[in-house]
């Protein structure tokens, strides 16, 4: 029997994909990580600096963490947390995302930060049994993943 039920998008999902400097970087990673069979095996070395290049990029892209706010969850790589627990979001780019992925990242928090990427969102855990007083997410469009966990938080608590 067919599942009748209708596929429903999330409201908010976005990759975290690596900035074209990463994939450079993993390319010209696989050339160098051949160097170490060169006084063994040079045929070897060469096929494998030739294989190693699209298996390194490949690798970068399919294990890039996802953000998604799907109905009342939010998952932010493997972790994921109910809507209701949640604070008020704030967006953050520029010089407070910079302080917010330093000097201001709480210690007892959840980070998914990624390297560039400038936009940040901090959400209050406001569950009291949770020992995780914030979620610190690196996102490319801030506004858009606050909105769509302040739009999570009503459908979670059932109003």
């Amino acid at each position: 029997m067919q599942n009748r039920t209708p596929q429903t998008r999330p409201a908010y999902r976005e990759r975290l994909s690596p900035s074209l400097w990463l994939l450079v970087t993993a390319a010209v990673a696989g050339p160098v990580a051949s160097i170490i069979f060169l006084p063994v095996w040079p045929t070897f070395a060469l096929v494998f600096g030739v294989v190693a290049i699209p298996l390194f990029v490949a690798a970068f892209i399919l294990l890039a963490p996802s953000i998604s706010v799907d109905g009342s969850v939010l998952r932010s790589g493997r972790a994921h947390i109910d809507a209701r627990f949640l604070g008020d979001p704030v967006a953050l780019t520029g010089e407070e995302a910079r302080a917010a992925r330093g000097p201001k990242l709480p210690a007892r928090g959840w980070h998914l930060i990624r390297g560039g990427i400038d936009g940040v969102v901090v959400v209050p855990n406001i569950d009291p049994d949770d020992p995780v007083d914030t979620w610190t997410i690196s996102s490319r469009t801030p506004d858009r993943l606050a909105a769509a966990i302040r739009a999570a938080r009503p459908a979670a608590s059932g109003n």
